[in-house]
């Protein structure tokens, strides 16, 4: 844990305060925004007292709160986006901060960016959209996290979703990432086992996807370094959060472990499982789904992936799932043994391990691989370990494969690449 430690004071700085006693620390960042400040929050961060908590420190600070707003629901669908939006439009603020867990933060970078730029939201999906109008600058915009999952209050991204379609969309943006970011390990400790099952799952994915995908790239060894580390914490923790949810030494170490997750999301980017959560969001949270694909897509990088293979094998080995010695073994027999522990990990925790499990249809992968092909969502094709290619067939003759093994559960019928 004093590793991770180091590893987000050397990513954040002093734009960054985390652990004990961190909500302290909201005060003196607002404070560089403006005298006047938006809070925007969930309702149930509200009742649990954190959001008080923020306000009076902000008063003590001299500040003055003047609007205090509903964050949005999960999965920050549009709607939501466009309220806070306007109601931001009808305050007077020098500074936003928003207080929740990652939904509630994505929502409020989409809506600071519309209420300071205007347009409509589908103006801004894709990568580097709000810095044509920001010049580069950043919105001004503090994210207190209450849930270990999302890394969102430390990163360039805003899952918004259209709850017409049930599909996912992102804005890629420096000009988004907030100017400070404050999480408190400890005010986890009220987390539902639901949600805190999704974040770590959400934590490792993001590690294990940038982690993957690195392959080749001159930033190999710092993801190599952040991302073991960080699915080294939430693999070790992870059973023990959710049996005691009041075990502040697990709930500290998730809450790195998944702040790692983010800190890996700035160095590389996700790619395949996270490509086709967003097309399951109407059965499955984005934890679980990352959870079902990236097992198979493990299988269908392997050759790839081999280095990463090794290392991440010990960490599911020494945690006991998985459960013979695969020293001696490589290519895909290894990716299979690696998949299989993150497979038994999900089974320990009450996950599902396939689409059909979690009520998944084949409509479900037709959407999965239409959305494939969304230019909008090409960056998710280009960060996998071997890029897909639309025009080449790959998402017909690789992927397409790769998510009907996912919904039965058959590793054989991943195909292998050459």
């Amino acid at each position: 844990m004093q590793r991770a430690e180091d590893l987000l004071r050397a990513f954040k700085g002093e734009e960054y305060a985390f652990g004990d006693g961190a909500l302290d620390r909201v005060g003196g960042y607002a404070g560089n925004l403006g005298r006047k400040l938006a809070v925007i929050s969930d309702p149930q961060v509200r009742q649990l007292g954190v959001a008080d908590t923020i306000i009076h420190s902000l008063e003590r600070e001299g500040l003055l709160v003047v609007d205090v707003f509903d964050g949005a629901r999960a999965n920050a669908p549009r709607e939501d986006v466009y309220r806070l939006a306007y109601q931001l439009a009808r305050s007077e603020w020098d500074g936003v901060i928003t207080i929740g867990g990652g939904s509630c933060i994505d929502s409020s970078k989409a809506a600071l960016t519309l209420a300071t730029y205007g347009g409509v939201i589908d103006d801004y999906f894709g990568t580097g959209r709000v810095s044509e109008k920001s010049g580069g600058d950043r919105n001004p915009l503090i994210a207190v996290q209450t849930a270990s999952s999302s890394g969102a209050h430390l990163t360039k991204y805003s899952n918004i979703t259209d709850m017409m379609t049930y599909q996912k969309k992102l804005i890629v943006d420096d000009s988004i990432v907030p100017k400070a970011s404050v999480f408190q390990y400890d005010v986890t400790r009220t987390m539902p086992q639901s949600l805190t099952r999704d974040g770590g799952l959400d934590g490792i994915a993001h590690c294990w996807e940038v982690w993957m995908g690195s392959t080749g790239k001159d930033y190999y060894d710092t993801v190599s370094e952040v991302a073991n580390l960080g699915i080294t914490l939430i693999v070790d923790n992870l059973p023990a959060a959710i049996k005691d949810g009041s075990d502040l030494n697990a709930r500290y170490a998730l809450g790195l472990g998944t702040d790692l997750g983010g800190y890996s999301i700035m160095l590389g980017g996700t790619n395949a499982g996270h490509l086709g959560s967003f097309s399951l969001i109407d059965i499955l949270s984005h934890g679980r789904a990352c959870a079902i694909l990236n097992p198979y897509y493990t299988v269908l990088f392997a050759d790839a992936i081999q280095d990463q293979l090794n290392r991440v094998s010990k960490i599911y080995r020494r945690a006991g799932f998985i459960t013979e010695d695969v020293t001696d073994r490589a290519g895909r027999d290894l990716a299979e043994a690696v998949a299989q522990g993150m497979l038994a990990l999900s089974r320990s925790i009450e996950f599902p391990t396939t689409l059909q499990e979690a009520g998944g249809t084949v409509e479900h992968i037709r959407k999965m691989l239409e959305a494939a092909k969304d230019p909008q969502l090409k960056m998710k094709l280009q960060n996998m370990p071997v890029p897909m290619d639309v025009a080449a067939g790959d998402i017909d003759t690789l992927m397409k494969p790769t998510l009907e093994a996912a919904y039965t559960g058959d590793l054989t019928r991943i195909p292998a690449l050459h």
